[in-house]
């Protein structure tokens, strides 16, 4: 079935919303600076959501397929396990560093804005990454069954966010090379090299 004139506009939006999202947040987020953006009427824009908040549920959708897509999909060809935890981490910081989107990973930056915030954004955003915590946990204890899965994850999460604070916001040249060694010792540490 052939896209529709509705769903092609519909994608076009999503797509401007999400690159102007990794650079200025979900909450930035303009009805009327986006419609003058993609070249409509606020009302014609506002007439494919309903609201703004259907616009960031939207735009946070396209945010996790965009991830999946970039850090998770080309990995999950490879072996379960420690080859597909090897191969992770080079994709995830270069999602990081904004090879995919101008701002880099506007995951990230929806936690910070959505973690005190009760409402549906927040419940999408808490659901996604309790699930890739999981995806990750789930692939330490494929390769050893015993490992606590759970803490492996929540620290390559943890190295993961120090890794975008010390290269985005403190301009750290080694920060890559920081990254690194702390996955390779994390991995050594749970048997994992």
């Amino acid at each position: 079935m052939a896209p529709t004139k509705g769903s092609i506009t519909r994608e076009r939006i999503v797509d401007t919303a999400l690159a102007r999202a990794s650079l200025e947040g979900l909450e930035a987020l303009s009805i009327g600076e986006l419609a003058q953006a993609v070249g409509m009427s606020k009302s014609g824009l506002f007439a494919h959501f309903g609201s703004k908040e259907s616009l960031q549920l939207a735009v946070l959708d396209a945010m996790l397929t965009r991830f999946g897509d970039t850090v998770w999909r080309p990995v999950k060809v490879l072996a379960r396990g420690k080859a597909r935890l090897q191969a992770l981490l080079p994709r995830w910081l270069d999602w990081l560093d904004g090879e995919v989107l101008p701002g880099g990973c506007p995951i990230q930056a929806a936690v910070v804005e959505f973690d005190d915030r009760p409402g549906p954004l927040r419940d999408a955003l808490a659901a996604s990454q309790r699930r890739w915590i999981d995806t990750i946990a789930r692939e330490v204890t494929n390769e050893r069954p015993a490992a606590d899965g759970q803490q492996f994850a929540f620290e390559l999460n943890g190295l993961v966010m120090a890794y975008t604070a010390a290269r985005k916001l403190m301009g750290d040249p080694r920060a890559r090379v920081r990254a690194e060694t702390a996955f390779a010792g994390l991995m050594d540490r749970f048997g994992l090299l």
